[in-house]
């Protein structure tokens, strides 16, 4: 049973049935029946039927669910990491060290903020009246996680959700929705009232396409590539929803000519290699000043050749395979589509032996590439750095700009101004200086440009799940106020 529904398990009506794989080893794990729109419809009246009451939970009492909740997935943290490891192909020291804890982090976060709504000071803004704020759930919401970071995208849809008072159906990536629906029963677990969370598992033209159009889901919330974004915008205006879009990247690492040059390329191969480079935030472009760049690539390339890839279970391993073999041909075929053009200094194939049951691929190393070349503009999603020198600041900056996309980015600098300038003057959601990739509860993530618009994580998110409601009162008790003279006058 891989659909969770008004706080139970349960199976979907159809007939085909969809297999998760294992991606190391082509093996699968289980297999289910995808949701379709009666399984979404159920989801959507589960969630508009636990609405009222949970909206109306103080603050307080939400908290300390969000509270049980943490503590019940902390002593089941092992067989989240385990889960996660084998379904998204994770090495399972990233799933134990880095998703497990970032997602037990994030509850705690958003138990503490459920109870730190903020708004403006209640005050006379008028001599004749006071106003406050009323910062309020928006109702249900219709959220689409990726197949990337299953369980962290599910708690960072989740959780300021209903920290805020709303209810939510999520639909994950059907091939790594096992993370996401334990997510769901342990948080039931703890005592969230069922209907608050539904997870349908189903494919996006069907499950998907119909939860984004339902007439009873308030809001959608999307994480993915940009082009599958610009259908959610669309399907949403049908009933003119609110939208919150994460996207797609393609991030600038900036290594200037006084840059501690052993940070910067130890930055840019963990930057680069994270979850195999199937990151949205990972580093992609290196653009190295030309004074360091022979340097730079000799030393990232010495580094890559180090990456131990192997079994995902085995704590040694540092690279797991790509999602899936699919992918693994997409990321070889804009490799291969770039050789005629650029320096290919190590990497760029597929390993053989053992390893090729599984989806794994080489780090992928790709010097003198220019700008305007596909590979320079297009996402990857695979572990392949591309670097590319300047000269000057101002083309550095111009450089890291050159891009569709705006959602992460570094500098490497030990000059405090220019690591101003930087951080002012690259347009990314998030710049890194001396460092790349790591992400806090406490601070937003979220782009520019066409990476999306919104945040998550963070006290931020709450503007996305919230509406803000001014209230005013008359402090007069005057029937007739001297403002009414504007539209009409009593005679005599």
């Amino acid at each position: 049973m891989m659909q969770f529904i008004d706080g139970a398990l349960r199976d979907a009506g159809g007939a085909q049935t969809h297999r998760v794989i294992d991606p190391s080893s082509g093996e699968t794990i289980t297999e289910f029946t995808p949701a379709g729109p009666a399984e979404v419809d159920l989801a959507v009246a589960a969630a508009r039927t636990a609405y009222p009451q949970w909206s109306r939970a103080t603050p307080g009492e939400r908290a300390g669910i969000l509270t049980a909740f943490a503590a019940e997935m902390a002593r089941r943290a092992t067989e989240f990491a385990e889960l996660e490891s084998r379904q998204a192909g994770k090495p399972i020291r990233l799933a134990t060290e880095f998703d497990v804890p970032g997602t037990l982090d994030n509850i705690s976060f958003f138990a503490g903020a459920a109870r730190n709504l903020e708004g403006k000071a209640m005050a006379e803004y008028s001599p004749d009246h006071t106003s406050g704020i009323r910062r309020e759930p928006i109702g249900v919401v219709g959220s689409i996680s990726p197949w990337n970071y299953p369980l962290q995208m599910a708690a960072w849809k989740i959780l300021p959700a209903i920290a805020a008072g709303n209810t939510i159906v999520l639909k994950p990536a059907e091939n790594t929705p096992l993370t996401s629906v334990l997510f769901a029963e342990v948080a039931a677990a703890a005592g969230l009232p069922a209907g608050v969370v539904n997870i349908v598992v189903g494919a996006g033209d069907v499950a998907g396409a119909h939860l984004l159009r339902h007439p009873q889901v308030d809001m959608v919330s999307f994480t993915g590539s940009t082009r599958v974004g610009r259908t959610v915008l669309e399907a949403a205006a049908g009933t003119a929803k609110r939208v919150h879009l994460e996207l797609g990247g393609k991030a600038p690492f900036v290594v200037f000519d006084d840059a501690d040059l052993d940070a910067a390329i130890h930055g840019a191969v963990a930057g680069s290699l994270i979850n195999t480079g199937q990151d949205c935030t990972a580093a992609t472009r290196a653009i190295v000043h030309r004074g360091r760049y022979a340097e730079f690539v000799a030393g990232v390339a010495d580094l890559f050749a180090q990456v131990r890839l192997g079994a995902t279970a085995d704590p040694a391993t540092d690279l797991g395979p790509l999602i899936s073999m699919a992918h693994r041909d997409k990321v070889a075929g804009l490799v291969d589509g770039a050789r005629a053009d650029v320096r290919v200094v190590t990497g760029g194939a597929a390993p053989g032996g053992a390893m090729s049951a599984g989806s794994y691929y080489r780090p992928t190393l790709i010097a003198d590439v220019a700008p305007g070349q596909r590979i320079w503009t297009e996402e990857i999603f695979g572990p392949v750095l591309t670097v590319t020198p300047f000269d000057t600041d101002d083309e550095a900056i111009a450089l890291a700009n050159d891009t569709a996309y705006g959602l992460a980015a570094s500098a490497w600098t030990r000059d405090v101004y220019r690591a101003l300038r930087a951080s002012a003057e690259i347009q990314a959601g998030c710049v890194w200086i001396n460092d790349h990739i790591p992400i806090i509860s406490e601070m937003p993530h979220g782009g520019v440009k066409q990476s999306g618009f919104g945040k998550d994580m963070s006290t931020y998110s709450f503007e996305e799940y919230t509406t803000v409601k001014h209230v005013m009162f008359d402090r007069t008790g005057i029937a007739e106020k001297p403002w009414h003279r504007t539209i009409f006058t009593v005679p005599g």
